[in-house]
């Protein structure tokens, strides 16, 4: 079962909200996509304390996969059936929806991939797609916290309404 944002601000209640803003930025579904319109509109932040709060929750578990995401599948995967599976699997979709921005743009293809704030797109989408294509680590997480900078900004300008659809 999928939580939504509402489910996420009441889980959170009680918790300072520039700390339930990066909480909700750390996730692997809302990203920067939930936690700027939740701290705008739902915590009354200000502008760039909400974009801070959550540029920092994104990147947080970006550095942490580049850096181990290999390890992590190596281990899991040669222990347990289901992980080898399931990482199969997972390698397999993001290849496929991937691989040609990545070949085709280089850097920039991951940069798009991490600044575009669509569905399955994001910081955590990012790290995987580096891990994949063996894009070096800290040449990664630089792109990838560019693509976080820039998602941000766009998230909340859409929030505030400078933009819309």
């Amino acid at each position: 079962m999928l939580i939504d944002v509402n489910q996420a601000v009441e889980i959170l209640k009680g918790v300072p909200s520039q700390i339930s803003v990066m909480l909700i930025s750390v996730t692997p579904i809302f990203e920067l996509r939930g936690a700027i319109p939740v701290g705008i509109g739902v915590y009354k932040m200000g502008i760039l304390e909400v974009y801070f709060w959550a540029v920092l929750g994104n990147i947080i578990p970006v550095i942490f996969w580049v850096f181990f995401l290999e390890f992590i599948t190596e281990w899991l995967s040669s222990r347990f059936q289901f992980w080898k599976k399931f990482f199969d699997w997972l390698f397999e979709r993001t290849r496929k929806k991937v691989s040609d921005k990545i070949e085709k743009y280089g850097d920039w293809g991951l940069f798009f991939l991490v600044a575009i704030p669509l569905p399955v797109t994001g910081g955590w989408t990012g790290a995987l797609a580096a891990f994949l294509f063996g894009i070096n680590k800290f040449k990664a997480i630089g792109i990838i916290f560019c693509g976080v900078l820039v998602a941000g900004l766009i998230v909340t300008l859409l929030t505030i309404g400078v933009f819309s659809f």
